[in-house]
C-alpha cells in the first residue's frame, strides 16, 4: 500500500517536472528575427544619418538660375545705376546661361554700350540741371530786385531793360518746370536701368539658340464649294523652335 503511495506520489512528482520542464523550453525559445524588418531599419536610420549632398539638395528643391541671376541684377542696380549691367557682362565672361561656349563679343559690346548711355543720360540731365538752376536763379534775382525797386531793372543784372517783368516771371516759370522735368528724368533712367537689368539677366539663361527660326511665306486659302473653285490670298506663318 506504501509502495502504491509512493510510486503515485513518484509519478505525480513527476509529472510535474514535465510540465514545469516543458514550459520553461516554451519560454526560452526565441522567435526567428525578422530579417526584412531590421534591414529596413538600419536603412533609414542610415539615411537619416547620411548628409544631404548639394546634389541631393537640388533634386530635391529646383532653383531657377535666371531668377536668382535677376534678383542679383535688380539689387545692383538699385545701389549703383549700371552695375547690373556690369554683373550681366560678368555672367557672359564666366560663360553661364544658354550660349556658353559661343562667341559673346556683340552681346559684351551691346551691354557696354548701355552702361554708357546710362551714365550718358545722368551727365547730360546734370548738365541741363546746373544750368536750369543757374537761369532760374538769375530770373528771380531780377524779379525780386524789381519788385523792391518799384519794377526797375537791376542795373548789374544780366536782364537789362531788354525783358518786361512779365517776360522774367515766365522765363523763371519755364526754367523751374525744367528742373521738374530733369527730376522726373533721373527716375525714369534710374527704373529703365533696374528693368533692363533684371530682364537681360533673365533671358541670358533661356535657351534661345540657332535652331529658332520664324518664317512668312505667301499661301493661298481653298475656299472650294458647290459653286466652284475660289482662291482666297494669305499669309503663312512657321515658327520652328
Amino acid at each position: 500500500m506504501q509502495k502504491t503511495k509512493l510510486l503515485i506520489l513518484v509519478a505525480a512528482f513527476t509529472f510535474f517536472l514535465v510540465n514545469l520542464a516543458s514550459a520553461q523550453v516554451k519560454d526560452t525559445v526565441l522567435k526567428p528575427a525578422d530579417t526584412s524588418k531590421i534591414k529596413l531599419s538600419k536603412s533609414l536610420d542610415t539615411a537619416a544619418r547620411k548628409p544631404m549632398t548639394r546634389k541631393d539638395s537640388m533634386k530635391a528643391k529646383y532653383v531657377n538660375p535666371g531668377k536668382v541671376a535677376g534678383r542679383k541684377a535688380v539689387f545692383r542696380s538699385m545701389i549703383i545705376p549700371g552695375w547690373g549691367q556690369l554683373y550681366n557682362m560678368q555672367l557672359l565672361n564666366d560663360g553661364y546661361g544658354a550660349r556658353a561656349g559661343k562667341s559673346q563679343f556683340f552681346q559684351k559690346l551691346y551691354t557696354g554700350g548701355k552702361i554708357v548711355a546710362i551714365y550718358g543720360g545722368i551727365t547730360v540731365l546734370t548738365m541741363s540741371y546746373i544750368e536750369s538752376s543757374k537761369q532760374y536763379d538769375l530770373a528771380l534775382t531780377e524779379l525780386q530786385y524789381r519788385d523792391s525797386h518799384g519794377d526797375q531793372p537791376d542795373p548789374n543784372g544780366p536782364f537789362g531793360s531788354r525783358y518786361s517783368t512779365t517776360g522774367i516771371t515766365q522765363r523763371k516759370d519755364t526754367y523751374r518746370r525744367n528742373k521738374q522735368i530733369v527730376l522726373f528724368s533721373y527716375g525714369l533712367v534710374y527704373f529703365a536701368n533696374i528693368v533692363d537689368a533684371y530682364v537681360a539677366a533673365r533671358l541670358h539663361f533661356f535657351n534661345i539658340d540657332d535652331n529658332l527660326s520664324f518664317k512668312v511665306m505667301p499661301s493661298m486659302i481653298n475656299t472650294n464649294s458647290i459653286y466652284g473653285f475660289n482662291a482666297t490670298p494669305a499669309l503663312k506663318v512657321s515658327l520652328t523652335f
